[in-house]
């Protein structure tokens, strides 16, 4: 093989390698966490506030993950309390795992949730909730097998 050949064997191999690159560019699928970035950015100072009311409470929010049931036990403060909100179960590495849910916690502030609810992986579970005029927001790590 003549050095021509051989560079024009580099030549091809150096174009099948760029047109792998860019193929594979084209086809990857990127998620934003928000779709609206900006808005959600805008409100974010709820989110610090709801934070620090929670904090603020006598114990934090619990959440546990046993016999095939995911308990959400919210501060004995919001014991027989009318209490709004919503649960976000956010995995960070697929959007299609995202659960919302309506909080609907019993007397005892305590909700379940059954554990095939949601596809095995690790999520960030986000609760808002608002009670008595004032919001409150916690984050809890969550894996599920």
């Amino acid at each position: 093989m003549n050095w021509g050949n051989k560079l024009l064997l580099a030549f091809i191999v150096f174009g099948a390698g760029m047109f792998y690159l860019v193929y594979r560019s084209v086809n990857t699928d990127y998620q934003l966490v928000e779709k609206e970035y900006y808005k959600s950015e805008l409100r974010y100072q709820q989110v610090i506030d709801g934070t620090s009311r929670a904090n603020g409470l006598i114990s934090s929010v619990e959440l546990a993950n046993a016999d095939g049931v995911i308990r959400l036990q919210l501060p004995p403060e919001m014991k027989n309390k009318e209490v709004t909100g919503e649960v976000w179960f956010y995995c960070s590495y697929n959007e299609k795992k995202d659960k919302r849910v309506v909080l609907d916690i019993n007397e005892q502030a305590l909700q379940e949730f059954q554990q095939g609810f949601i596809s095995p992986g690790n999520y960030t579970v986000k609760i808002s909730w608002s009670a008595e005029g004032k919001s409150y927001y916690a984050e809890k790590l969550l894996s599920v097998l």
